[in-house]
């Protein structure tokens, strides 16, 4: 702590000013987990120098190592830096605010007008888009987690390859998340690669347009189970907010039957549509269900565990970073976890992908995505929306 304070003498801005960045952020920061990371690399390290390099590597690392969005962790983290439990506090919800109020806004229109053709046309665009997203955004995450698609490297890296495999078709048969499978594949790396000292020495407007929208539409038992379902969700998200798809789709749709399939993508949909963290389409989901005390539960639950992870680790993480043993177990969930979310992306795609105009959507979009670098999921999606309707109405 002496440390800390005598690190807060000498900072190069207030804890308003950091705030206030990341309420900008969270309005403005399109583009998913990777471009967000990086707008706080360069607004924060190389343009206003704030915070060190190195800072921002323990930062990043830890958004990694632990469960829970990563951008949203990396913000919390920051905070944290400098303004210790109070700066990450303020930090997390400035990032994640702006992102939540659209989605409880667009959950509304939803309500109002998702059973009119021009809405279903638009999403009729818009769900095929988000299926391309989502399986270059599983590519990524694959080559980036588990390792590349050479040879040598899957050789070097076979047991993550079979967890990753054992996730993509586990959740395609069951079309739920498995909790326990994450777990097991976790300790079982961990095991296996760096066994831990203690193992080797024993063995979550108007009054009549709030009614219309199902603005207070819920009841205690469905939101206690929302709390539950999304804190479980939130503890089990490694790296990018996408991770959390398959998780969801299996709970929201298979366990529960809050949303139809159609509904679902939809919600991921928003997400790609709105800045700020890609999870934030829990608050989405939890209006759909529950109005808006359902998205308030359904955020808090998500977003709790990642900031507790945070702020508990912290002050600490240098000696835990360099721990062999957590980083094996968790390479082995992530591998896993992003086995899931390929799993959940087949899914969702055969029941999204009706005829051959959703299938030309979604192929555009991986193709967009690929070949015109610097193209936004928000543009794309844009794009799909316009298709959907001149397809429908013309």
């Amino acid at each position: 702590m002496k440390h800390q304070k005598k690190a807060d003498q000498n900072i190069a801005y207030s804890l308003k000013q950091i705030v206030f960045y990341f309420l900008k952020l969270g309005t403005w920061g399109f583009g998913g987990p990777v471009a967000l990371v990086g707008y706080m690399q360069r607004d924060l390290v190389e343009d206003k120098k704030w915070i060190s390099e190195e800072e921002y590597k323990e930062g990043l690392a830890l958004a990694q190592l632990a469960p829970g969005p990563l951008a949203a962790q990396l913000g919390i983290y920051i905070g944290f830096v400098h303004y210790g439990f109070l700066g990450a506090t303020l930090s997390g919800l400035a990032f994640v605010l702006p992102s939540f109020i659209m989605v409880v806004i667009l959950g509304m229109v939803y309500q109002l007008y998702g059973g009119l053709a021009w809405m279903q046309a638009v999403f009729y665009g818009v769900g095929a888009a988000v299926i391309g997203i989502i399986a270059v955004s599983a590519y990524k995450l694959t080559i980036k987690s588990i390792s590349k698609l050479e040879l040598s490297a899957i050789r070097s890296n076979w047991l993550l390859w079979i967890f990753y495999v054992l996730g993509i078709g586990i959740t395609v048969i069951t079309e739920r998340e498995e909790i326990l499978l994450f777990l097991a594949c976790g300790l079982f790396y961990m095991v296996i690669k760096a066994p831990p000292k203690w193992l080797k020495k024993s063995s979550s407007l108007p009054a009549g347009i709030f009614i219309s929208t199902g603005f207070w539409n819920y009841d205690s038992k469905t939101l206690q189970e929302i709390g539950w379902f999304f804190a479980k969700a939130g503890a089990f998200v490694f790296g990018s907010g996408l991770a959390i798809v398959p998780f969801l789709h299996g709970g929201v749709v298979k366990e529960f039957g809050w949303l139809t399939e159609h509904q679902f993508v939809d919600s991921v949909a928003v997400a790609m549509i709105t800045p700020g963290p890609v999870v934030i389409t829990v608050g989405f989901i939890g209006y759909l269900v529950a109005g808006f005390p359902g998205a308030c539960v359904a955020a808090l639950a998500t977003f709790l565990p990642c900031y507790l992870f945070t702020v508990a680790l912290a002050p600490s993480f240098k000696k835990i970073a360099r721990n062999v043993s957590i980083k094996a177990f968790v390479q082995g969930i992530t591998a896993a976890v992003i086995g899931a979310l390929v799993g959940s992306v087949i899914v969702i795609g055969l029941r999204s992908i009706t005829d051959i105009a959703t299938a030309a959507i979604a192929i555009g979009a991986v193709l967009a995505l690929i070949y015109i670098k610097k193209i936004q999921e928000p543009y794309i999606v844009a794009a799909a929306a316009i298709i959907g309707l001149l397809i429908k109405f013309i």
